[in-house]
């Protein structure tokens, strides 16, 4: 019996050896990730909200450790219980390469994502590159998710063969000592755990936003919020966004706020105070003069590709010879940063339009207008064809669906299919090859769609870099030649547009058309460690331009794609627009449920909030800070933007047909 609880006792000290290594191995690698990554204890753009004093450490690593002590021992109870093996080797097996090779696994997968795209990326923002399908968004990385479940199911495979191994080359005893299950410790952790979850956004936001970036803390307050979420509203005393109101089921994070009502329901700036929001406008009919309208959409254009050098060559001259002569806007703000998203409000004139509204495409039909599409991708993705009445209203109706055995990849998704724009150019040729069609007024539209990740496909030419890099070696040490196959892609489709120029003069309507080009939204190039659009409020992910072949086309400030369909139709009636100064609303995911929003004013300045974590930024400063200590004209800045949205929200549902 002595000698029982004598091994005993030494098989206690080393399960606690072990899990000391393990939290020591997995916590050290997961904290230097996250500071490199965050600058979670550095600083850095993008995250004033570092734990640098003292005791914003110390409450961090007691939260820590306490978090991923009780994930590792819950681990433990359930091997040594569900698996009723409590004796010898295989549970620390076990333990070991669950915990330490699925924790390794979960890092290595989570900061790979991210060092592609910001930490808003969630399921939400993924259906949006799928066109609000997460399944079709999958498919369009299929061959990486298809790796990756290869080589899981490989490793896998080889885990099962060395356990039975390992059980025939030691084999189990009945003698053998048993294992403590450790559970009354981990009931004490998981109500320490809970405990602090519940405390520390009120002690420090700087603490609860850091451990919110770390796996074991960010499983357990998952948990924890649905525990805690009282009212059922969606949202806990634990959650990311806390309740702090968690028996009151009208006040919660990002709950509509009534304005002028003296409550404020959604925790932020206040009772809202409406600020005069622009409407969309009804459907206007052209009369007279109907010149024809041609729209080029140019997929993932930023802002800056007009004056863009590459070793001293100019990225699109076809676009700058045009802006020269006419009219150019830059940047120009997605509201979005999608392209689904994107086209509904270019062409309904609105942030975010019913099916249905008022767009270009029903009111110049309306108009007598014939009207072409001919695009590089599904129209139908996203819902967009349905929402502006593009396909409905079309006498022509060419896009990437109709043309997919020409398409460029053979990937499954929708969302990926691409068609060359020498093959939109061609069938252009084809519906347009007589005088005759021109004799009805025209509304043509392009959709050209080389610049859209991975930037190249077979048949282009590489004309400002030697060599095009592949998609499997697109990554942040590539930086400089994933650039340059990015602005050469760009320059492909100017090349194309300088094809389509040629063309219309050609055939003599060129100067009885209005032309109108614009990208959708722009495109992060690891400029700042981030790829790709519509996840980091920054003018690299949401500004693109727009350029016309007619002069005088001006604005006050900024505009957004939602000013494009009244810039036209003033264009189309033969007057000179002007937009007035307003802020240009910006968002990441949508509308009601943004996880960060941003305000584009006069100048350069562009303001953006995390309602997830509640840091705001001037970005044209690189300048952040948490939002309930701000004083001055930050404060001033960061309550305007709260109000544009929240009088967007307003007008949004006051605009909402009722049932």
């Amino acid at each position: 019996m002595i000698d029982f609880f004598t091994k005993s006792d030494r098989r206690g000290t080393a399960w606690f050896a072990i899990l000391f290594a393990l939290v020591f191995v997995l916590g050290g690698l997961e904290l230097a990730l996250a500071d490199r990554k965050y600058g979670l204890f550095t600083g850095g753009f993008g995250q004033s909200q570092a734990v640098d004093t003292f005791a914003e450490r110390l409450i961090f690593l007691v939260g820590y450790i306490s978090s991923i002590t009780m994930l590792i021992t819950g681990i433990w109870w359930i091997i040594v219980r569900v698996f009723r093996s409590k004796r010898s080797w295989p549970p620390v097996f076990l333990l070991i390469t669950i915990v330490g090779g699925g924790y390794i696994l979960l890092l290595a997968l989570t900061f790979q994502l991210h060092q592609y795209f910001s930490d808003t990326m969630s399921f939400a923002l993924m259906a949006n590159l799928g066109g609000g399908s997460l399944t079709d968004a999958l498919l369009f990385v299929s061959n990486e998710i298809f790796i990756g479940i290869a080589a899981l199911a490989i490793g896998l495979a080889f885990y099962i063969f060395l356990f039975r191994w390992l059980s025939r080359k030691f084999p189990v005893r009945s003698t053998d000592p048993v294992w403590p299950a450790q559970g009354r410790l981990f009931i004490g952790l998981f109500f320490s755990t809970l405990l602090l979850a519940v405390t520390v956004p009120s002690v420090s936001i700087d603490v609860h936003n850091g451990l919110n970036r770390t796996l074991a803390w960010g499983l357990f307050t998952q948990a924890a919020n649905t525990v805690t979420d009282f009212d059922r509203d969606g949202y806990g005393w634990v959650s990311t966004m806390p309740d702090r109101y968690p028996f009151d089921g009208s006040r919660y994070p990002l709950a509509l706020d009534v304005p002028d009502n003296g409550i404020d329901e959604d925790g932020y700036g206040g009772d809202l105070q409406l600020v005069e929001m622009t409407a969309q406008q009804p459907i206007r009919l052209i009369e007279g003069n109907r010149p024809n309208l041609i729209v080029i959409v140019m997929e993932s254009a930023r802002y800056d590709t007009i004056g863009k050098r590459i070793n001293g060559k100019p990225v699109a001259p076809n676009l700058e010879a045009i802006a020269k002569s006419g009219s150019i806007i830059a940047p120009v703000f997605s509201h979005v940063g999608f392209t689904t998203a994107s086209l509904k409000s270019l062409f309904s004139g609105a942030l975010q339009p019913e099916t249905g509204s008022p767009s270009l495409f029903r009111e110049l039909k309306s108009s007598g207008y014939e009207i072409s599409v001919f695009s590089g991708q599904p129209e139908d993705f996203g819902g967009i064809s349905k929402t502006v009445g593009m396909r409905e209203n079309a006498d022509i109706f060419i896009d990437g669906e109709k043309l997919k055995d020409l398409r460029a990849f053979s990937n499954a998704a929708q969302g990926s299919i691409l068609i060359d724009e020498s093959h939109l150019l061609d069938a252009f040729a084809q519906e347009y090859a007589k005088p005759s069609d021109w004799a009805q007024p025209q509304f043509i539209y392009f959709n050209f769609q080389s610049p859209h990740f991975p930037y190249f496909h077979e048949g282009m030419p590489l004309t400002l870099t030697d060599r095009a890099l592949p998609r499997s070696e697109i990554s942040p040490k590539n930086r400089e030649a994933l650039q340059r196959t990015y602005w050469n892609a760009v320059n492909y489709s100017d090349q194309k547009l300088g094809e389509l120029v040629s063309r219309l003069k050609q055939d003599g309507v060129w100067d009885n058309s209005v032309v109108v080009i614009t990208g959708d939204h722009g495109e992060d190039l690891f400029e700042d460690g981030l790829l790709g659009h519509g996840h980091n409020i920054n003018y690299r992910q949401y500004g693109t331009f727009l350029v016309t072949n007619r002069p005088g086309v001006t604005a006050d400030g900024p505009i957004g794609l939602s000013d494009y369909r009244s810039i036209i139709l003033s264009l189309l009636q033969g007057k000179k627009p002007h937009v007035a100064e307003k802020p240009v609303l910006m968002m990441i995911g949508d509308l009601d449920r943004p996880t960060q929003i941003g305000i584009a004013e006069g100048g350069t300045r562009l303001t953006s909030l995390r309602l997830d974590t509640g840091e705001a930024c001037l970005v044209e400063q690189n300048r952040c800070a948490n939002a309930d200590g701000l004083t001055g004209r930050f404060k001033d800045r960061v309550d305007r933007l709260i109000r544009v949205w929240g009088s967007a929200r307003w007008q949004n549902r006051s605009e909402k047909p009722r049932d």
